[in-house]
């Protein structure tokens, strides 16, 4: 303790010489935020690879029969037989903009896709010049994708092929949930309610603004404030889980709010690229703080959260992807409250882009490259 008050007295001192103000709220309980033990409860698991030679999986979702739908960054969408086949690509998926981090993300099946086969994609579309974050609905029919309409479109369009965020999650009330990156140069876009940009979107299947939403001004945002969401989870009991990832420095994890202004770029534990301030604020009246920050960076990717009982030891976790650190960090969460963390899965030795609960209650780890691969957990 006396090392940890040491180092917030250097850090005071530093911003002082740098003419910058901590705000007071910036306490000692934030920088032990930063590094909560891990749990002591061992959970053994064994790691079985579904699949592999997948070029960049990003998302995975699970089909009535046993298969999964595995959408690939280059704009491919397979199935994955319960034996670990490959199929063809599935025909109809709509063009992609493929470049830097643009492409094919995430795949989500309908509730009701056992009585109407409907699935929605988030995916890069537009060219060099001006691209963004899209979503379409359509019907799954055989290998082939049919009935093919975009429900949603970010404005405004931005031209650097980066921070799409794009992942997609139902609510408990069946509503969806899609989130906006902020376009990597339009950044300041993330606290402009005029802008989809930095954004949680909730909208209704066909891409209406969903009741309820809580600006009349721009009626399909939910919250705001958002950076490179990467991450979205829905808890039974409705909460959201979202992870974004900060400049150099300053990942984080929000509990995602009606209205709720997440603060970026105005607020951030994070550093710009070339070593100079974002901004010199941690907090500030009106914009709320991460319920758990990563300092330095761990990229997070996919995030799920487990309530199954196949893994005692694990249940009410939150399981994030680290692209960086290239393994998976498990959360602890108690009340809403994340009490402890743990690494886990190094041991595959590469970069994780999702994880997923299968309606089996076994977990599933979507590696990241050219030679990606399905890795589904059983328990030992």
């Amino acid at each position: 303790m006396e090392k940890t008050q040491q180092l917030f007295q250097q850090i005071s001192h530093n911003a002082q010489v740098m003419g910058v103000t901590l705000l007071k709220s910036f306490t000692l309980a934030t920088i032990l935020s930063f590094a909560l033990p891990a749990t002591a409860g061992a959970q053994t698991y064994r790691l079985e690879t579904l699949a592999q030679g997948l070029n960049f999986p990003w998302s995975v979702d699970f089909l009535p029969n046993g298969d999964l739908l595995v959408a690939e960054l280059e704009g491919t969408l397979r199935r994955i037989g319960t034996d670990g086949s490959l199929s063809d690509p599935i025909t109809g998926v709509p063009t992609v903009y493929r470049d830097g981090q643009g492409g094919l993300f995430d795949v989500l099946l309908d509730k009701d896709f056992a009585n109407n086969n409907t699935l929605y994609l988030s995916y890069a579309e537009g060219d060099s010049e001006e691209n963004g974050t899209t979503v379409a609905r359509a019907t799954l029919e055989g290998n082939a994708l049919t009935n093919v309409e975009v429900i949603f479109t970010a404005n405004p369009r931005k031209y650097a092929p980066l921070h799409y965020g794009a992942r997609m999650a139902f609510t408990s009330d069946d509503l969806l949930l899609i989130t906006t990156g902020d376009g990597f140069d339009f950044r300041e876009h993330a606290q402009d309610l005029q802008s989809h940009l930095g954004k949680t979107i909730r909208i209704n299947k066909d891409g209406s603004a969903a009741q309820g939403n809580p600006f009349p001004q721009a009626p399909k945002v939910w919250s705001y404030g958002h950076r490179n969401p990467q991450g979205l989870a829905v808890a039974t009991d409705g909460t959201v889980y979202l992870n974004e990832h900060g400049p150099k420095g300053g990942d984080e994890l929000n509990i995602i709010a009606k209205g709720n202004n997440y603060g970026w770029p105005a607020i951030t534990y994070g550093m710009d690229y070339n070593g100079a301030y974002v901004s010199p604020l941690t907090e500030y009246q009106g914009m709320q703080q991460p319920q758990y920050t990563w300092v330095p960076s761990i990229g997070p990717s996919g995030m799920a959260f487990y309530e199954g009982e196949k893994f005692p030891e694990w249940k009410n976790s939150l399981f994030v992807g680290a692209l960086v650190n290239m393994e998976v960090r498990r959360l602890t969460v108690e009340n809403q409250q994340v009490t402890a963390e743990e690494t886990l899965f190094a041991e595959l030795d590469a970069r994780i882009r999702d994880v997923r609960v299968g309606p089996d209650e076994l977990l599933y780890i979507i590696t990241d490259g050219n030679q990606g691969a399905v890795i589904r957990v059983h328990p030992e």
